[in-house]
């Protein structure tokens, strides 16, 4: 069964940083969409960051180009999620969520990924930015 385990959330103030990491096991990892995604009480999830694994393409909300880094170390089957220049209204829930289709390229991370039903999800990891 596959299992994505998230660490790294914390509570800092705005301007801080955060390092969020998401560890994929009994997972297929090449050809797959992985990503980071957030909810705020009251809002809609959304996805934040997402990275191909085979070629380690990216994608990036544009609230958050600049300041987030995706990136993955495919060795340990590990995504993280380098959040810099945090804002009051970056707090949130963080998950991590892992594509169950496989994909010849990239760009299915910039678009169906993001709305696919069927990901696999962690458990999520709070964010707090305080101002």
């Amino acid at each position: 069964q596959v299992q994505l385990v998230e660490s790294g959330g914390g509570s800092v103030q705005a301007g801080g940083s955060l390092r969020l990491s998401c560890a994929a096991s009994d997972y297929t990892y090449r050809r797959r969409c992985m990503g980071w995604f957030r909810q705020a009480p009251g809002k809609e999830r959304e996805g934040v960051a997402t990275i191909y694994t085979s070629s380690s393409r990216t994608y990036y909300d544009d609230s958050v180009k600049g300041r987030f880094t995706i990136s993955q170390d495919s060795a340990v089957q590990t995504v993280y999620l380098l959040l810099n220049s945090l804002k009051p209204e970056d707090a949130a829930m963080y998950y991590c969520a892992a594509s169950t289709r496989f994909y010849s390229g990239g760009t299915a991370c910039s678009n169906e990924f993001l709305f696919a039903a069927d990901n696999y999800w962690g458990q999520g990891t709070q964010v707090t930015v305080s101002s």
